[in-house]
């Protein structure tokens, strides 16, 4: 419960400053950028934190920094519309209590349920999306292989950083 807490109030409060977004400009392409900057703005705030927090973990790996920029913009629909922040602790709360109308809710994917399908299927999207931007093979394979749960050293440090933020 603390964990989830201190994920609203950084989210509320997921501001990025200039220091911050030189990095960010640093490490992404044009076009992996504008899949960054597309992202709510929490969801920006959150990859920040997960880039940063493998930094000072002391990874440099440029791939693995530029996946952990951009692992949840898959999190925007195809309309150029990030699902709102309302919804992750509705999704939180269903996938603990009732999985199955989580699943539900987001096989159906219409209209106030729209946020759930493309929540649920946001790895798949990222790697789609990633790949139309022209990220680098060594990134898309990080995406991919995060995604789809395999584990290597990269997607290990990924999901260990993802995981504290």
């Amino acid at each position: 419960m603390h964990y989830r807490l201190r994920q609203l109030v950084r989210a509320l409060n997921g501001r990025i400053f200039p220091h911050e977004q030189s990095l960010v400009t640093q490490l992404l392409s044009t076009q992996e950028l504008a899949l960054f900057v597309n992202m709510a703005r929490f969801d920006q705030r959150h990859c920040l934190d997960v880039c940063l927090t493998l930094l000072r973990a002391g990874y440099s790996t440029p791939a693995l920094l530029r996946a952990a920029l951009l692992h949840d913009v898959g999190k925007v629909d195809d309309a150029g519309q990030p699902i709102p922040l309302l919804y992750y602790g509705i999704f939180v709360l269903l996938k603990k209590v009732a999985p199955n109308l989580y699943r539900h809710a987001a096989s159906n994917g219409r209209g106030l349920l729209r946020p759930f399908a493309t929540h649920a299927n946001h790895e798949q999207r990222t790697i789609k999306m990633a790949m139309r931007a022209g990220c680098s093979r060594e990134t898309l394979a990080i995406l991919r292989d995060y995604a789809h749960g395999d584990e290597t050293a990269a997607t290990q440090a990924l999901g260990w950083a993802d995981n504290v933020n």
